[in-house]
């Protein structure tokens, strides 16, 4: 095959329209072996020996089912340069650590999210999906969806959990634009000198709020996940304040980010394919499990996951030495030709749907999956059924190698 004319290192790589990078991953999975790009240089971290770029959803598959070889605690995750020691105390959440430390956290935590919980927090998702059409309605077509719906409904929803108070909102809204603004001029990305500053303010803020927040409900609880977390005492285990605020930090920055971009890219994606918007409704709710599984499928909101190689190890017939490191693109798998028939189009009764959309299967497979998916499920059945042509405008896309995101996007109805 002849050489690559892309660097996915390349900062403007990122900020080339979707068709060219789709058309660069597709040739990346052509390849008969995984494509090796050398790292970014970001000024703050030293630079790396190199990473291999897992683009084929059986890579992707086999290498989060294989924890113990593909770590994630060696440098961390959710970066391909090794994450620097300072860092951690923000962003050394459990996605970037492995057993028996995140098994330990995740243990902990999890209680929050599973389904039976997230059935108890059905009736304030609905509640927050009709406040937040209410005013949207009264402000009239024109205004920024991603400011005045999408990012409204996970922030109120993971604040509440937390007990953070509305006055808040803005104040963790910000910090977590902050954290995954990647190189965007908007958040300040485009000087790379000040990066690490920005980064590091914005999680002690965070990690700040939600520890005054924990030091208060230890000696005044109430029945927020915050009070829970702070008491709780599962088999003799508890988190620690550092473990507590690095938690807040994954949750806001994961949780509000990514389902916010989900909801964003499923308003453009009914607006471009109108076929499969009278479909949905024309059944609402027998079409909303299919429907949201393909916009996460097509939103891929992260775009990657990082893992370091433990041991030498042969994967699809290809090896991988140790100390090396592999970049799981969920977004290219997505799209993956050989799982997904016409994988570019968008097909709400699409059946199976084995999407990567919250990560591979194993132990780092997205905790807030069935919150997500409520919240999408929630908004658009609120969306559909009292704005049913509403239609999105050009976005405004986060540049960003981390999040396919979204920053604003004018609505129209």
């Amino acid at each position: 095959m002849s050489v690559l004319d892309f660097d996915l290192s390349d900062r403007d790589f990122w900020a080339r329209p979707m068709e060219q990078r789709g058309e660069a991953f597709d040739r990346l999975r052509s390849r008969a072996t995984p494509a090796f790009f050398e790292e970014m240089d970001i000024g703050f971290a030293p630079k790396g020996p190199g990473y291999y770029a897992l683009v084929k959803h059986a890579d992707i598959l086999e290498a989060s089912r294989n924890p113990e070889i593909f770590c994630s605690g060696d440098g961390g995750a959710t970066g391909i340069p090794d994450m620097p020691a300072e860092f951690a105390e923000y962003f050394g959440s459990m996605i970037n650590m492995d057993d028996p430390r995140h098994a330990r956290l995740r243990r902990i935590v999890s209680r929050a999210f599973t389904p039976k919980m997230i059935k108890q927090f059905e009736s304030d998702v609905e509640a927050a999906a009709v406040g937040i059409v209410d005013d949207l309605l009264a402000k009239g077509p024109g205004c920024d969806f991603v400011t005045e719906v999408a990012a409204r409904l996970p922030l109120k929803i993971i604040c509440d959990m937390m007990g953070i108070p509305e006055r808040d909102y803005k104040f963790v809204f910000d910090r977590s634009n902050t954290i995954l603004g990647g190189f965007d001029a908007e958040y300040g990305g485009a000087d790379v000198s000040e990066i690490a500053t920005r980064l590091l303010n914005a999680g002690m803020e965070l990690q700040q709020l939600v520890q005054d927040l924990a030091a208060h409900r230890a000696d005044h609880p109430t029945d927020d996940l915050t009070s829970s977390l702070v008491n709780a005492n599962i088999d003799g285990e508890r988190l620690s304040m550092q473990e507590l605020g690095s938690f807040f930090i994954l949750l806001v920055v994961a949780g509000n980010e990514t389902t916010r971009n989900a909801i964003s890219y499923g308003l453009r994606l009914l607006t471009k394919n109108p076929d499969q918007r009278a479909l949905w409704l024309r059944d609402l709710d027998g079409h909303a499990p299919g429907a949201v599984e393909e916009i996460v499928r097509l939103a891929s909101p992260v775009n990657f996951m990082r893992r370091k190689v433990t041991r030498d190890f042969e994967m699809n017939g290809n090896l991988y030495r140790k100390g090396e490191k592999a970049v799981l693109f969920y977004w290219a798998a997505n799209r993956d030709e050989s799982v997904f028939d016409n994988p570019y189009r968008f097909d709400i009764t699409r059946t199976p749907n084995p999407h990567v959309g919250f990560g591979g299967p194993g132990p780092h497979f997205c905790l807030g999956s069935h919150l997500a998916r409520r919240e999408i499920t929630m908004m658009f059945r609120e969306l559909l059924r009292r704005i049913p042509h509403i239609e999105a405008g050009k976005p405004d896309r986060l540049h960003s190698m981390f999040i396919n995101g979204i920053k604003h996007m004018e609505c129209t109805f």
